[in-house]
């Protein structure tokens, strides 16, 4: 694809709309904050069997109805077995009450309970930590990558975007109230992975073309490379994203939200690797004497990649 986009003209348009974006994602993160799932705040497990197929949807209806708001049913194992998710802990009569709201929807078959427990807010607080730990582990590892592999400056724009991508989908989350479980860190996981993925394929042609082009104007280099690598951009972010919209709609409700995290963060994750990344490079001013010093340090490390 060959286009001659002048990108970074809009750079201070696309800075004010991130910082604008990242700033309304922290208000609603720290007003709002995210709407905890059971795997993160514990709650109550109800196993039943259904001795015909059991219709997801009327089951969560009729929880829904019946005032057990946001509980989450999945079958488990087979069409017959149903693994119902409910917020509050375990009481005597818990069992007996989601047997009678289920029987009422029957009109023929029946249903057994196989077994309710509670999941525990201590193990909710334990997922809570380590998950967060694993994100800020990967960041500070992908910068160490990235400034050994590249350039310091490279690094700081690579973690920037990725710091700014995780809070925009954490902030759309949190303002549109959507549940944030497992699914959804790991959703986040892969959403770091791919904008990183994205950045260092821009990154590597900023770089191949400081070193080719020594009195090129740094904005100039930056928007040939864009240019360069758009058409990769493009038909990676759009088939993943055919992908994602399939796994939404035809999924199933247990993986919608994981498709959704996702879905916005390949959005995001193209945006950023164009106006985030890029964008501070310029800021910080790389220009080609730049990769000629990263060239010579290397050197004089006994010529390491």
């Amino acid at each position: 694809m060959n286009t001659d986009i002048d990108f970074m003209q809009w750079r201070k348009y696309a800075l004010i709309l991130s910082v604008t974006l990242v700033c309304l994602s922290l208000a609603s993160l720290f007003i709002k904050q995210l709407n905890l799932g059971l795997d993160f705040t514990g709650g109550s497990l109800v196993e039943v069997h259904y001795s015909l197929p059991a219709n997801i949807s009327e089951i969560r209806q009729g929880l829904t109805n019946a005032g057990h708001e946001g509980a989450q049913v999945t079958n488990f194992g087979s069409d017959q077995d149903v693994l119902i998710r409910l917020s509050g802990p375990v009481n005597d009569t818990l069992g007996a009450e989601i047997i009678t709201i289920l029987k009422s929807q029957l009109t023929e078959g029946d249903i057994d309970l196989r077994r309710i427990e509670y999941v525990g807010p201590q193990i909710g607080d334990e997922l809570r930590d380590d998950g967060g730990m694993a994100m800020i582990l990967a960041l500070i590892l992908m910068m160490i990558y990235i400034a050994f592999r590249f350039q310091s400056k490279f690094a700081v724009a690579a973690v920037s975007a990725l710091v700014h991508d995780v809070l925009v989908v954490l902030g759309i989350f949190s303002f549109f109230e959507l549940d944030f479980d497992l699914t959804v860190l790991a959703a986040i996981l892969a959403v770091i992975g791919y904008s990183l993925n994205d950045t260092i394929v821009v990154s590597d042609r900023i770089r191949e073309n400081f070193r080719r082009s020594k009195q090129q104007d740094s904005q100039e280099v930056i928007n040939s490379s864009l240019n360069q690598t758009l058409g990769r951009t493009l038909v990676t972010s759009f088939t993943t994203l055919l992908v994602l919209f399939c796994l939404y709609f035809f999924g199933g409700e247990i993986i919608k939200v994981f498709a959704l995290a996702l879905i916005f963060g390949v959005i995001v994750g193209t945006y950023s690797s164009i106006y985030i990344a890029a964008n501070i490079l310029l800021i910080m001013g790389l220009t080609s004497e730049h990769m000629f010093v990263e060239e010579k340090e290397k050197e004089d490390f006994g010529g390491l990649p």
